[in-house]
């Protein structure tokens, strides 16, 4: 892990001395250059609403059997998150010297009760025993996360038509997930040591958090003079994850206070088959309002 972390922030860091960047507060770029304050720094703040599908890939702790694990798996479709939202705190902020920038984002999103499934429990030195969906009554997820982004950069290029930009830095991952469920037959481990899975009334816990370098490219292209412009948005990396990306892009319209913009997310987490988070996706629309002083 240690290894992929270092070599992740080496590329970063090739990548981020090859260009330059004014990166700005999460997907918005500005179509012009900002003016500055007296001390020459500029500033924006963007809070943002992500409406997004969600996909989970989890092993999870089951419970009294001797390091048993338990594979779930969630998808939560467009519009359905937000009916399933206890509460989301979702906002990015930067701060600009020249061509010289800082950025951060932070999300954090507590869900209760969506839809999973269990696929099989890996009982210790055995082989996986598969959890058939017919016994399966109610499987439900409930998830925390946060999400947070730190960066800088500099800008490589910019004109009438726009702006190119190069970030380099580091995204933070905490997941906690419980899975309640209700099963209607009990999975016994095969070597007879007595463990088991299953049953009413129970729950399945697992944790985790890794930290990543990334490295990416960001900016906007100008559609004519009358203040639309099409951001765009691209980081890859690992470290403590196998891999991690995230692309955006839309449309937005800039005034003399600030952007706002409409745009399509992704964002994934993959990680190899025995952590306790496999795969984390979120992807879908965002609306975004970049306020700049």
């Amino acid at each position: 892990m240690l290894s992929r972390l270092i070599w992740a922030g080496v590329l970063a860091a090739l990548l981020a001395g090859g260009a330059n960047s004014a990166a700005r507060a999460q997907q918005p770029d500005n179509p012009g250059q900002q003016a500055s304050t007296s001390s020459g720094w500029t500033f924006h703040i963007a809070p943002y609403l992500w409406m997004p599908a969600l996909g989970t890939k989890l092993k999870l702790d089951v419970p009294g059997a001797s390091g048993a694990k338990v594979s779930a798996d969630s998808t939560v479709g467009f519009g359905r998150v937000l009916s399933h939202l206890n509460s989301a705190v979702m906002f990015a902020a930067d701060a600009e010297y020249g061509r010289f920038s800082i950025l951060t984002d932070f999300m954090y999103m507590n869900l209760g009760g969506t839809a999973a499934r269990f696929r099989s429990v890996n009982f210790v030195n055995q082989a996986s025993v598969p959890v058939a969906g017919s016994v399966q009554t109610y499987v439900g997820l409930n998830l925390s996360s946060e999400i947070w982004t730190l960066a800088g950069g500099y800008t490589v290029a910019e004109g009438t038509w726009g702006r190119f930009d190069v970030i380099a830095g580091l995204r933070y991952l905490w997941l906690s997930s419980r899975v309640n469920y209700n099963l209607s037959a009990t999975l016994t481990d095969p070597s007879g040591s007595g463990a088991t899975f299953g049953g009413n009334g129970g729950s399945v816990t697992g944790s985790g958090s890794l930290w990543n370098g990334i490295g990416g490219v960001r900016g906007r292209f100008l559609l004519g003079q009358g203040g639309l412009f099409v951001p765009y948005y691209l980081d890859a990396g690992a470290g403590g994850s196998t891999f991690t990306l995230q692309l955006a892009t839309g449309l937005g319209y800039h005034m003399h206070w600030g952007d706002v913009s409409l745009t399509y997310r992704y964002l994934t987490f993959e990680q190899n088959k025995s952590a306790a988070l496999q795969r984390l996706s979120v992807y879908g629309p965002m609306i975004l309002v970049n306020f700049a002083f």
